[in-house]
């Protein structure tokens, strides 16, 4: 149902830049912003993981790493893309204190998994295993594609209206609607190119939940994980994230700290929501409710978490 809900909202997304094109420019008009939008677009998506990893100072990272909780997480996910069947990621740590992470690059041979270092100082080791298997399900399923194509629908709607601003004058009367129709286009068309982009990331979201839970086998770590990193990101503020808005959609939760259900102006489900529905797969998947173990708590001799480091200074993450 959410592959059919994604077609479904992508095949509204182009209805609505073919109309749009047409009453505002023509043929001729809708192929030049097509063409801006989707070049831009392009350039985009073939330098996806290069232009994100930069920008959140993202570091690769192996099992030679000085960090015993860094080499289990690279080991995990090592693990889980081979149970999966995907190629090898690229696995990174970004220095950032809210917990978080995403997944970036345009196919499963070109994909960066990451992790920031707040995540790996919170969760334990099932709730990490639980998150990245969630940013694995996104690079199976193909997601940075997808919201690459809604991402070059949307820009081309949106080079539309621009392109009607700035040469909307010709004669209105040959116009649907003239001027009138015309600033109603540019103004409602690029919303509702925003709120069908949002509704397909946020049904991604909810896809990924589901096949990173049958990828870590375990649906109830990563609803403990998203109770968590959703109560702590509200409270850390992610200055990239805050200078880029446009990647908030990459992170695993809303790094800008969306509060409240689901709405039409969220790129993210409702946590809630989210976790109600794992612990439903769960049930079916006949996997026992874990008990939640607090923030920062330990395992015994298995835990995983990471002893906390004064800022600004990361101490044993290099």
């Amino acid at each position: 149902m959410n592959h059919l809900k994604t077609f479904t909202l992508l095949a509204a997304l182009t209805a609505l830049f073919v109309g749009l094109g047409y009453l505002i420019g023509g043929p001729k008009g809708m192929l030049i912003a097509l063409v801006l939008a989707g070049g831009m677009n392009l350039f985009s998506y073939w330098n996806a993981d290069r232009i994100v990893l930069k920008m959140y100072r993202a570091q690769p990272v192996d099992e030679t790493h000085p960090n015993a909780v860094v080499r289990t997480y690279v080991a995990d996910v090592v693990q889980m893309a081979r149970d999966a069947g995907l190629p090898r990621p690229v696995v990174a740590i970004i220095p950032n204190d809210q917990p978080n992470a995403f997944a970036t690059g345009r196919n499963p041979e070109h994909a960066a998994v990451c992790a920031t270092t707040g995540l790996l100082d919170m969760l334990t080791r099932d709730e990490i295993r639980g998150v990245m298997a969630h940013e694995l399900a996104h690079v199976r399923n193909r997601d940075t594609l997808t919201m690459t194509v809604t991402a070059t629908v949307a820009g081309a709607i949106a080079a539309l209206s621009n392109f009607a601003m700035f040469f909307g004058g010709g004669d209105d009367r040959e116009r649907p609607g003239g001027i009138l129709g015309t600033l109603a286009l540019m103004i409602l068309a690029p919303m509702a190119a925003g709120l069908v982009q949002m509704a397909i990331s946020r049904g991604r979201e909810y896809e990924a939940d589901r096949v990173g839970a049958e990828i870590a086998g375990d649906p109830h770590s990563l609803a403990s994980a998203l109770q968590k990193i959703d109560g702590h990101a509200r409270r850390i503020v992610n200055p990239t994230a805050e200078r880029n808005p446009a990647s908030g959609q990459l992170f695993i939760i809303n790094p800008l700290a969306g509060r409240g259900a689901d709405n039409l102006f969220s790129t993210h489900p409702a946590t809630g929501n989210r976790v109600k529905a794992l612990t439903a797969l769960g049930l079916k998947m006949g996997v026992a409710t874990r008990r939640t173990v607090a923030a920062g708590q330990a395992r015994g001799p298995m835990s995983t978490s990471v002893p906390t480091t004064p800022a600004p200074s990361r101490g044993p993450w290099g």
